[in-house]
């Protein structure tokens, strides 16, 4: 009997897991840190999760199979080369996994990390239907070669070349109509072209994703591979160190014992390290925030954003939410291993202004206005990513990415003048403001609708995109 697939996408860090159904047996594939999902697909289907696949150790969030496999006993498996320090089967290369009546093989594909894996998914002729590729293949693009274990004695050339081969010895060669079902998608720091669907097939990707051309030399595969690839967000290692070692699995916040008053809120502000983030929209926080907060919207792509700009997950943080807010808050740090939320403000901005606490804001402004300032010795940072900035941008502005901020040593050296602050459509230029805002600038503007509404103006751009 064919097993069916559910794919379960998480659209704040692109990713995509997976759970296989065959008779009364079912498998999950690179599940996230929260299990709850999984457990209900299963008791609704009436199904015993048998397997919990791993296609290697994810550098962008924790994954949920210690949660998994301690709740329902299933077998957590590795491709080769895989080392855990916790129990999981370590699958040979061409094994065959049962369950059900279907069956699942093991086709170890390293280049993006050595222990990198696909899983496919056998008909009842014995043939590949459908390819789980992890970071190995993804739609538009392949997995990055530059994130091997530390200490591994690989480059990211020798890793790439790997790759190359993986992908022309174990991938292309499968059939046209095989379904190609990768872990992440546009958005995720783990490629560069990632398309936004989620799901297609290999035919289509041999025509259509570069790194898959026919004609392609390795030599050219390594350098089309490499070439523009960023260095990796500061947090990816120690997720890999959290997939590979493990984790405390009991780790449950008790939200009820995290709320705080304003003063003690006050109080645990003023401790060393400690970090206020403040997870409302955009729109709430540029007109009030508790001064020295730093915005990162749970309405965006929140975890990454984390991950990226906090870099250190045992960072301590309080949070400044929505009451409604907290819960999810607190759910999606954890998602990429930042699980010391040490409480939130009780009562969120409310309480705050009720008890007389100092707030500030950040003006903003539309496209049209800037111009005018720009001419008289203001500055205008544009906080989107290289690529983005080479593709279009407006004359005089300064490429700043988020993904990589600035040092706060370059504050000093910005103009006295105002500082405009835009990225594409206004996510990511907030959270630049209120780093800004935090390291001391106080004339901080936000450029409302960024490049989107830029490029509707008279403002002249490097390239005709944004004329």
């Amino acid at each position: 009997m064919p097993a069916t697939i559910q794919q379960i996408y998480t659209k704040c860090l692109a990713q995509g897991a997976y759970f296989l159904m065959s008779e009364s047996e079912a498998i999950v594939i690179d599940p996230l840190r929260e299990i709850d999902s999984y457990l209900a697909l299963a008791e609704e289907h009436g199904v015993r999760i048998k397997y919990i696949l791993e296609t290697h150790f994810h550098a962008d969030f924790v994954s949920g199979h210690l949660h998994l496999a301690e709740a329902t006993g299933a077998t957590i498996v590795f491709g080769p080369q895989a080392n855990p320090t916790y129990e999981a089967h370590i699958a040979e290369d061409g094994e065959e996994l049962s369950f059900g009546g279907a069956k699942i093989r093991v086709i170890h594909t390293p280049g993006h990390t050595m222990e990198s894996t696909t899983y496919a998914m056998l008909n009842q002729e014995e043939k590949v239907e459908a390819i789980f590729t992890g970071d190995t293949l993804f739609l538009g693009d392949v997995g990055r070669p530059d994130l091997a274990q530390k200490g591994a004695d690989l480059t990211m050339e020798d890793l790439a070349g790997i790759l190359y081969d993986s992908l022309r010895n174990k991938i292309m060669p499968l059939d046209d109509d095989v379904i190609v079902y990768p872990t992440h998608g546009a958005g995720s720091a783990c490629g560069k072209n990632m398309s936004t669907d989620t799901f297609d097939t290999l035919g289509n990707q041999k025509r259509e994703n570069y790194a898959l051309r026919a004609d392609m030399t390795k030599e050219e595969f390594i350098q089309e591979v490499i070439d523009g690839i960023p260095a990796p967000p500061a947090y990816f290692p120690q997720n890999v160190g959290m997939n590979k070692h493990g984790y405390d699995t009991s780790h449950r916040p008790d939200l009820s014992a995290l709320a705080l008053s304003v003063n003690a809120f006050k109080e645990q502000s003023l401790e060393e390290n400690i970090v206020v983030l403040d997870v409302r929209s955009r729109e709430e926080f540029v007109q009030e925030f508790i001064p020295g907060s730093l915005f990162i919207g749970l309405d965006g792509q929140f975890a990454p954003w984390v991950g990226s700009l906090l870099k250190d997950i045992h960072t301590p943080i309080l949070l400044v939410a929505n009451p409604h807010q907290v819960e999810e808050a607190v759910m999606r740090l954890a998602r990429v291993g930042f699980d010391y939320v040490k409480g939130y403000l009780d009562g969120g901005i409310a309480a705050w202004k009720a008890s007389g606490g100092t707030l500030d804001a950040i003006a903003s402004v539309s496209a049209n206005a800037i111009e005018p300032s720009l001419e008289e010795g203001g500055l205008l940072l544009d906080v989107r990513k290289d690529s983005e900035f080479t593709a279009n941008h407006v004359i005089g502005a300064v490429s700043e990415p988020l993904d990589y901020w600035i040092d706060p040593s370059m504050v000093a050296s910005y103009p006295s003048n105002s500082t405009y602050v835009h990225c594409a459509g206004g996510y990511r230029s907030v959270i630049a403001c209120s780093l800004l805002k935090k390291l001391g600038l106080s004339d901080v503007i936000n450029v409302e609708g960024g490049m989107d509404a830029i490029a509707l103006t008279p403002i002249q751009c490097a390239q005709s995109a944004c004329l």
